[in-house]
């Protein structure tokens, strides 16, 4: 049984792996020449993910590619506080790694590219209801089933389901690439104030720096996004003047080697699947690029999807509605979690920036025990450490359904 997956990225070589190992055939096509090197920021693994990643038998690699980040140091208006970054992930999980999202990509893909086709430099142009598909090389193939694993732009969303609303939480995240000199090893430097909230950090494994920008101006912005002048100029006119350091971070901008740009937006969808297509991670329930855990979601969500293809048989009609099911409660909560997060961590008040100044000192005053309550009764981080990841079969399964010929 042949399924196609468009995008290779996270999700992608994730439900890859899995897809294969319950024996159906899997080719996953991407737009890009070579597997991407966005220059793109670090992501974060709980618990749910780190389970799925050791089944996969990449964790060690995973936990050999860690930043290293260690420290919090946040400069506000009046008040700069160095915060350990080990004591606010313990407060919610005793199995977290940070890593950079193109190592992992990397590393998911070495995972299955011995047994995966994987097919750079193309792009689906159509799909049939009886899956015939077409690529924009002009190349046709048939596949019984077609998955969109191509993120919040999502092409096979926009070919399937058409223009989908897109909700914005109020914010712009932008982040751009650095010398690493700019940066503290292990330390993550950041400069805040209302509206507005900038950060350098580097890691083991660069040989440069990432600069984030993240902001909530007063009104939506106007912007192309296949022009990264126009969004330059943005971060410029949002972020001058912050403080000396920041500066010196937007005058790099102009030759940064990576820039990543985009709303802070959410999808809501209220179905992913449509006849013999499914969609997975940001392209079905993007939460909102940099405040949703839309990585551990990514990968729940492709474990989820294969596991149920593998329940029924390869039959869609069955898996599809099952897997939106499973889901479901994931989704709402990290929606939920990623609007609070977008007003909290970029406050659009005086009173909210003194507000998360406070909580960052109390959470890195109390004992591990009280600050791990209080972050429960939160809710945070917690979230992505209590994701469910479900029991499926461990080998081949028996398919059932057409398998159609190239």
């Amino acid at each position: 049984m042949r399924i196609l997956i468009s995008g290779a990225s996270i999700a992608g070589p994730v439900l890859a792996y899995w897809l294969t190992r319950y024996g159906f055939t899997v080719t996953v096509v991407e737009k890009a020449p070579t597997l991407r090197k966005t220059g793109g920021h670090a992501v974060d693994l709980f618990r749910p993910s780190m389970r799925i990643s050791e089944e996969m038998g990449v964790l060690p690699r995973i936990m050999a590619h860690a930043t290293g980040t260690e420290r919090l140091v946040l400069h506000a208006p009046r008040r700069s506080i160095s915060l350990d970054m080990s004591r606010i992930f313990q407060a919610a999980t005793d199995r977290h790694v940070e890593i950079m999202r193109d190592d992992l990509s990397e590393i998911y893909y070495d995972a299955t590219r011995n047994d995966v086709e994987y097919v750079f430099g193309d792009s689906i142009a159509a799909i049939s209801p009886e899956g015939r598909v077409r690529f924009d090389s002009g190349a046709a193939r048939d596949f019984d089933l077609v998955v969109g694993a191509d993120g919040l732009r999502s092409n096979v969303r926009n070919l399937v389901f058409g223009a989908v609303p897109e909700h914005f939480l109020g914010g712009y995240l932008a982040v751009a690439s650095g010398p690493r000199e700019a940066a503290v090893p292990g330390e993550f430097t950041s400069h805040m104030e209302v509206g507005r909230v900038a950060g350098i950090y580097t890691a083991e494994c660069l040989t440069d720096s990432r600069i984030l920008f993240l902001f909530r101006p007063e009104r939506p912005l106007d912007y192309d996004h296949r022009d990264p002048a126009q969004q330059k100029r943005f971060v410029r006119e949002a972020f001058g003047g912050l403080a000396p350091q920041v500066d010196s971070w937007l005058a790099e901008l102009d030759d940064t080697a990576a820039f990543y740009f985009d709303s802070i937006t959410q999808l809501r969808l209220e179905q992913w699947s449509r006849d013999r297509v499914t969609l997975v991670g940001d392209a079905a329930y993007c939460p909102g690029p940099a405040v949703g855990g839309s990585t551990s979601l990514a990968i729940v969500g492709a474990h989820t999807l294969a596991g149920e293809l593998a329940v029924a048989g390869g039959d869609h009609r069955i898996a599809f509605p099952a897997y939106e099911r499973a889901m479901a409660e994931s989704v709402r909560g990290s929606r939920k979690f990623a609007m609070r997060a977008a007003k909290t961590l970029v406050p659009t008040s005086a009173f909210g920036l003194h507000a998360l100044v406070q909580a960052a000192r109390i959470v890195n005053a109390l004992p591990t025990g009280l600050s791990r309550a209080a972050t429960k009764l939160g809710g945070n981080l917690r979230l992505h450490d209590s994701l469910p990841v479900r029991e499926y079969p461990q080998g081949r399964t028996q398919l059932h359904g057409t398998d159609h010929q190239s």
